[in-house]
């Protein structure tokens, strides 16, 4: 039997275990979808040792950038934006050979671009892991600028929570969440913006999806912005990664 899953840690707040296990019933396609929780990425050889029929990974937090020393071949639009959350196993005997593709990045781009208006030229991302790599290039096809909010900034480009003001959202009406804050159970945390700032002009993204409504977007949503959670990029980025390992 076909067999995908998914790798990261922790996997409670997974969603695509759900989603492909009821597509493989509704479409009867003869497949099946597991979780590995792995606690280190050094782990994914072995797991690929016990598991010689594996056809495909997903990729999740914290390895959509540590798996790409692992892979045989890495698409040329994951490798420039420096994370895969897609991996298409092909084997050769005993031996697998791993390619690594960004499906965040076809899943976010159709998700937010029906919602930009003229005036969203410039973008905030919050967080620097491997969700933002994809956010990130997403906005550069999109036209947009963009600038990093890190808690220890590391980059000329990237700002700090503590330097970010009201002033510096008034030019940047786009923010996106990449960060876990917010994210159920911890449903009572958000990321640390001044939301004084926020307006009726901003559109406010967060790509948690559970709860489908976090602390992040309610304040937001307070202010007037338009706001949206992860869940159709979700949905978006996993119909992608089917065609992926199917083509």
């Amino acid at each position: 039997m076909k067999t995908f899953g998914l790798i990261g840690y922790p996997l409670g707040h997974s969603f695509s275990q759900k989603y492909f296990t009821e597509k493989f019933k509704t479409e009867n396609i003869e497949a099946r979808y597991l979780n590995f929780p792995i606690e280190n990425i050094r782990e994914l050889p072995s797991l690929l040792e016990k598991h010689p029929y594996l056809a495909g990974l997903n990729v999740t937090i914290p390895y959509k950038q540590q798996v790409i020393e692992y892979l045989n071949e890495v698409d040329p639009v994951a490798r420039e934006a420096g994370a895969v959350n897609v991996v298409k196993i092909t084997w050769d005997g005993s031996k697998p050979c791993l390619k690594g593709y960004n499906s965040d990045i076809i899943g976010f781009s159709r998700s937010i671009e029906p919602l930009l208006l003229p005036h969203h030229k410039k973008a905030l991302i919050l967080g620097t892991g491997g969700a933002s790599k994809a956010v990130a290039y997403a906005l550069k096809d999109l036209g947009l600028l963009y600038r990093f909010i890190s808690r220890t900034p590391q980059h000329p480009s990237h700002v700090s929570y503590e330097s970010l003001n009201e002033e510096i959202l008034t030019e940047y009406t786009v923010i996106i969440n990449t960060t876990p804050m917010g994210m159920a159970p911890k449903t009572d945390q958000c990321p640390a913006i001044p939301y004084n700032g926020i307006t009726s002009r901003h559109l406010a993204f967060d790509l948690i999806y559970n709860p489908e409504t976090t602390l992040f977007m309610q304040k937001c949503s307070q202010k007037g912005a338009v706001v949206k959670n992860g869940l159709e990029m979700l949905h978006l980025q996993a119909g992608a990664a089917w065609d992926i390992w199917n083509k």
